[in-house]
């Protein structure tokens, strides 16, 4: 499935985009959409940003359900902040592996703005004031100059999602070639050992029928050409 993934501060309207594009891909095409995101992992925002541990953790079972539905055919969305730019790489990595195209919905706001949508609220669904610092701090903007940000779509709070845009990036566009070190080697030939047992057999005729003509301390040499076997003795003599 090509992956959206969406990033910005917190309470910068990813929900409400994912939301957009969901309904919009599902009117469109006939193609599943998923979104994986902090909600539907019922993660408390303010225990578990509070402690990196549990941070770490949330993020790896974010990636790992990404993992499980991602493929070439449907579209998977990842609603949540993807703020560290590492884990956005790691992102990237999987897309190749799976061969599949992505693209990454930046919601840009300013710091003021996502505050007061914060505090605009339900209790229960808002960062405490110390984590919502913490996290807009430690925010690394994407770069479409990163191949792992790029394509980026960078939208203002006003602003019309570009859903045809998006649209292109996931199905017009090749998916990244996977890294060469994680492709399968080829097998080897299924009469490989019919093939090593003749050319075996070879040698140790090649080397009886030239002890008939040689004597101890003369050197044999063997050489593979076109033709099969070449033996030449120390005396320059051709032996086919």
């Amino acid at each position: 499935m090509p992956l959206i993934v969406m990033c910005g501060y917190p309470c910068s309207g990813k929900t409400r985009r994912a939301e957009e594009l969901k309904a919009h891909f599902e009117d469109t095409t006939d193609r599943q959409v998923h979104t994986v995101g902090d909600g539907a992992l019922g993660v408390d925002r303010n225990r578990v940003y509070a402690d990196s541990q549990q941070e770490k953790d949330a993020r790896a079972s974010l990636k790992a359900e990404v993992e499980r539905k991602v493929n070439k055919d449907n579209i998977v969305i990842l609603d949540s902040l993807n703020y560290i730019k590492g884990y956005r790489y790691e992102l990237f990595c999987l897309t190749k592996h799976a061969q599949t195209p992505h693209c990454l919905v930046h919601c840009l706001t300013s710091g003021e703005d996502s505050s007061l949508w914060n505090k605009n609220r339900e209790a229960a669904e808002q960062y405490s004031q110390d984590i919502f610092e913490a996290l807009v701090q430690r925010f690394e903007a994407p770069d479409s100059r990163n191949r792992w940000d790029s394509p980026l779509f960078t939208v203002l709070k006003d602003d019309i999602l570009p859903l045809e845009a998006i649209s292109d990036a996931l199905f017009k566009r090749k998916a990244p070639p996977p890294n060469q070190s994680t492709q399968s080697q080829p097998l080897s030939s299924t009469n490989f050992l019919y093939e090593l047992d003749k050319i075996t057999q070879d040698v140790l005729m090649a080397i009886f029928n030239a002890q008939m003509t040689s004597v101890p301390g003369d050197l044999i040499s063997f050489q593979m050409g076109d033709k099969g076997l070449i033996i030449k003795d120390p005396h320059k003599r051709t032996l086919n």
